[in-house]
């Protein structure tokens, strides 16, 4: 890019003749089943992921590579380099985790195989988070190629095998092995830019609290022509009850909670969000605050998922029963345990004619907010925008890694910076996940850059390209 100081220039041509490597990894990656649940996948193919994230990055210079079992029974890949005296560490995480495929019908491209459509690449985990760990891992590579094995900061990779099941297996490994992980700097690599070539930071997360609500009132399906009336609906009571839960203009309305927060920071235009969450024409945006204030200030409550007859095979008869699957989103200020008492006497209060109720806590997750000042933020600023040309934004993010609050906690003197692959396009979590490649080159570079220029003053004394 013209402007670049010959060292920049050096890292962008390396990265650049390294992206062929890096298409090669991400088509291993994307092809093992990941996904950290015994009852849709084998466990097996979280452990080959594991071993195969702990042989690549010893590949490139990090020692002492080992995985390590956590809480959850999960293993964490974990690889560390010391620094030399003097200098910092930078901690680098990424999951190999990831999503269930969902309806394998309404995947464009194989799942499991990545495929190049349309200047994407494509299949589960191309973004979240493979598409980060082979950034991390084509950032060491260029770093190596100029440094050799004399890295000029520490470096610990943590790689996590349960970030997307929730159930907390780093988290609890985090405290008990503090000295482990230990870093002045950690980036969290499992989010993304606001759009494809704008460099952003994430600098708040939204925590959670995951419920499945079931609904009782007979003790077995009876027909609705003899009974339908005046017998108990569960379904029906269910869907009453939902209904609570969002106003007439689809604010989240859990008694107790505030909803009326506003979002302090960069603006996400209407038709901008329309394209990125593929909103239907006609069809108008939930809640009377802006784009920005409904996904990353205030509470939102999703329906997951619904236990319930199927339309086609369903008779003629009142449910006896019904559940739900609820996922609470809450942003930085509110308490989890306290949103868990809330929704759970929301629910108990609104439940219709004296129905039978039960609330199963399934997760829950504290909301994070990261600080914007440090020697770590400036430095990985003046590398953003020396690798994309363009000064950095910045952004929350409607979902929780709960580790960030864990090693916030943990390492209060350390910096935390979340950024990543993930722009709005990858739909992650969704069928046709994809990556823009250009993503990967282009955060690689940063990190590259980062990690050259973060030495022992924290300092950046390189002029950047426009």
């Amino acid at each position: 890019m013209t402007g670049d100081d010959p060292h920049t220039a050096e890292l962008r041509g390396r990265v650049r003749a390294l992206m062929k490597n890096a298409k090669q990894d991400l088509a291993q990656l994307v092809s093992f089943k990941s996904v950290a649940d015994p009852r849709q996948f084998p466990a097996e193919e979280c452990e080959k992921t594991a071993q195969w994230v702990a042989d690549a990055f010893a590949g490139v210079g990090l020692t002492d590579v080992g995985l390590h079992e956590t809480p959850d029974g999960s293993k964490a890949v974990i690889a560390r380099r010391p620094a030399p005296p003097g200098a910092p560490t930078v901690l680098l995480y990424c999951h190999y985790d990831v999503q269930p495929p969902l309806d394998d019908g309404a995947w464009r491209t194989p799942v499991w195989t990545l495929t190049e459509k349309d200047g994407r690449w494509y299949g589960r985990g191309s973004a979240d988070c493979k598409g980060n760990i082979v950034t991390q891992l084509t950032a060491l590579r260029a770093l190596r190629e100029v440094c050799g094995d004399d890295f000029p900061v520490g470096i610990t990779l943590v790689a996590e095998g349960s970030e997307e099941q929730g159930t907390g297996g780093l988290e609890a490994f985090v405290p008990d092995h503090a000295d482990l992980l230990r870093a002045d700097a950690l980036l969290i690599c499992d989010s993304g830019n606001v759009a494809v070539g704008v460099p952003t930071f994430t600098e708040t997360l939204r925590g959670n609290v995951n419920v499945v609500v079931t609904i009782e009132t007979l003790a077995g399906p009876v027909h609705s022509g003899m009974f339908g009336g005046a017998a108990p609906d569960a379904l029906a009571a269910l869907i009453h009850l939902l209904a609570t839960l969002r106003d007439e203009r689809g604010n989240t309305t859990v008694t107790g909670l505030p909803n009326d927060q506003k979002w302090a920071g960069v603006r996400y235009p209407d038709d901008q969000f329309r394209g990125d969450a593929g909103v239907l024409g006609g069809v108008g945006l939930t809640g009377d605050g802006t784009v920005a204030d409904m996904l990353w200030a205030r509470p939102a409550l999703t329906v997951l998922g619904i236990d319930a007859p199927n339309v086609v095979g369903s008779s003629a008869a009142i449910q006896p029963s019904a559940r739900a699957r609820l996922n609470l989103r809450i942003p930085p200020g509110i308490d989890p345990d306290v949103a868990l008492t809330a929704l759970t006497a929301h629910l108990e209060t609104n439940t219709p004619w004296h129905a039978k109720i039960t609330v199963t806590t399934e997760a829950t997750g504290a909301p994070f907010s990261s600080s914007s000042g440090g020697p770590a933020r400036a430095a990985m600023e003046a590398a953003l925008a020396a690798s994309y040309g363009r000064a950095t934004t910045t952004q929350g993010q409607g979902g929780s890694i709960p580790l960030c609050t864990v090693f916030a906690d943990t390492y209060p003197d350390a910096e935390i910076m979340l950024l990543g692959v993930e722009e709005p396009r990858c739909l992650i979590h969704a069928p046709n996940e994809s990556v823009d490649p250009s993503e990967i080159e282009r955060v690689a570079l940063a990190l590259a850059l980062f990690l050259t220029r973060f030495g022992a003053d924290g300092g950046w004394d390189q002029p950047v390209g426009p």
